[in-house]
């Protein structure tokens, strides 16, 4: 009676074990595959998301040009201001540019986007400094001359050290 058992046994044994054998093979195949997958869709959502990377660095780039102080004052000074005038223009002006380009945070590193916002406040606070100089009753080309004299004192505006740290970030993407 224990033959018959014992021969059975023997007869499934070597069908488990394949059984075991391809089903553990057919799993690693699948996560395998699976993983495949998960590297393909993440290459195409890097694909797509490069361009838009690129358009913010690019879109910061100009704002931070757009803040530097000289082509600032040269831009928004129209004859006839007075000094008040002129300073409440060029910050207004900043302020535009900022939340124009707020959304483009998302795709910069944190620490790049800190830089941009800390050169949006030096500059507005250069503007507020000079305005206070110049003071408010004079003409507004008193308040550009003492903008461009405080610029003069400085090493580098905020906008480049901004400038420099984002074609930093943006040469580490290539």
């Amino acid at each position: 009676m224990n033959e018959p058992i014992f021969l059975l046994l023997i007869a499934l044994l070597p069908a488990v074990v394949v059984f075991l054998t391809a089903y553990h093979i057919f799993r690693q195949y699948l996560r395998s595959r699976a993983l495949e997958q998960a590297g393909a869709h993440k290459d195409e959502g890097r694909k797509q998301l490069l361009p838009l990377r690129l358009q913010a660095y690019e879109r910061l780039a100009l704002f931070l040009e757009r803040i530097e102080p000289g082509p600032l004052v040269l831009r928004v000074h129209k004859s006839n201001m007075s000094s008040s005038m002129l300073h409440g223009a060029l910050v207004a002006t900043i302020r535009e540019e900022f939340e124009h380009n707020v959304t483009q945070q998302i795709f910069v590193s944190d620490k790049l986007w800190a830089k941009v916002r800390q050169a949006k406040e030096e500059t507005i606070r250069l503007v507020n400094i000079s305005f206070q100089q110049s003071g408010e009753v004079n003409a507004g080309t008193n308040l550009s001359r003492q903008i461009f004299e405080n610029v003069s004192r400085l090493s580098g505006s905020p906008s480049q050290e901004a400038m420099l740290l984002l074609k930093d970030e943006v040469r580490r993407l290539f």
